[in-house]
C-alpha cells in the first residue's frame, strides 16, 4: 500500500480517537470539581440559610442576621451528652443569654475563631451569658476534647457527631454545611441573632452586646 493511501487512514483514526480523549478530559475535570465542592461544603468560612421557612432573619452587610424581639422563635430542644460525658440541657440556661457555637475539631475556620470564643466567654461569664458548643462530625470525643484544651475553651459542648441536633432547628435557621455557625438566644430561649461564618472578636461582640443589653 502506498504512503498516499495510508495517510487518510491515519487521519481517520485521529478523528475517531479525539472525541474519546475529550470525554476523558471532561470526566476528569468534572470529578475534580465535585471533590472541590465536597471539600468546600465540609468546612467553610461561610454559607447560606438552609432555605425556606419563615425565620424572620434580617441580614446586615456584615453577614450577621438578627430577629426583632417580637418576631423571634424558640430554639428547639437541645439536650444530650457533652463531649466530656456529662448531661446538658440548654433549656436549663433560660434567663441567661446563650451563645450557641457549632464547631468541629477538623474545621480550620473553627480553629481561627476559637480563641475569640474562649476569651469572650470568660469575660461575659459574670454578665448573665452562657456559652454552649455543639460539636459535630467528630467521630470520637478525643479530638474534640484536645481542641478545647488547646484553645482554652472551658464552656461545655454537646456531642452531635451526626448532626441530629442541628436538624431540630426550623427550616432556614441553620445550614448543616455551614460550619462554624453561631446563634444567640435571648433570655427567653428564643433565637435573636445568627452568623453562618467564622467570627472575629469584634463580630462576636456585635452579635452579643445588643441581646445582653435587652431588658
Amino acid at each position: 500500500m502506498s504512503a498516499a493511501s495510508r495517510a487518510p487512514q491515519r487521519s481517520n483514526r485521529s478523528i475517531r480517537t479525539a472525541p474519546s480523549t475529550r470525554v476523558r478530559r471532561r470526566a476528569a475535570l468534572t470529578a475534580g470539581a465535585a471533590v472541590a465542592a465536597l471539600l468546600v461544603t465540609a468546612c467553610g468560612s461561610g454559607g447560606t440559610s438552609g432555605g425556606g421557612g419563615n425565620t424572620n432573619f434580617v441580614t446586615g452587610t456584615d453577614g450577621i442576621a438578627t430577629v426583632a424581639e417580637g418576631e423571634r422563635t424558640p430554639a428547639p430542644d437541645l439536650s444530650g451528652k457533652t463531649i466530656a460525658g456529662k448531661t446538658l440541657d440548654v433549656a436549663d440556661y433560660k434567663g441567661k443569654v446563650v451563645v450557641l457555637n457549632v464547631w468541629g475539631s477538623w474545621c480550620n475556620p473553627c480553629r481561627a475563631e476559637a480563641k475569640y470564643f474562649a476569651k469572650v466567654s470568660k469575660e461575659y461569664a459574670g454578665k448573665g451569658v452562657q456559652f454552649v458548643g455543639i460539636n459535630t462530625r467528630d467521630t470520637s470525643t478525643g479530638a474534640a476534647l484536645a481542641f478545647e484544651k488547646d484553645w482554652g475553651i472551658t464552656y461545655p459542648s454537646l456531642y452531635d457527631p451526626t448532626g441530629k441536633l442541628l436538624l431540630r432547628f426550623d427550616k432556614g435557621t441553620l445550614n448543616p454545611q455551614a460550619i462554624p455557625s453561631t446563634l444567640i438566644l435571648d433570655r427567653d430561649g428564643k433565637i435573636a441573632a445568627r452568623s453562618l461564618s467564622a467570627l472575629s472578636e469584634e463580630r462576636l461582640l456585635k452579635m452579643l452586646k445588643p441581646v445582653v443589653a435587652e431588658k
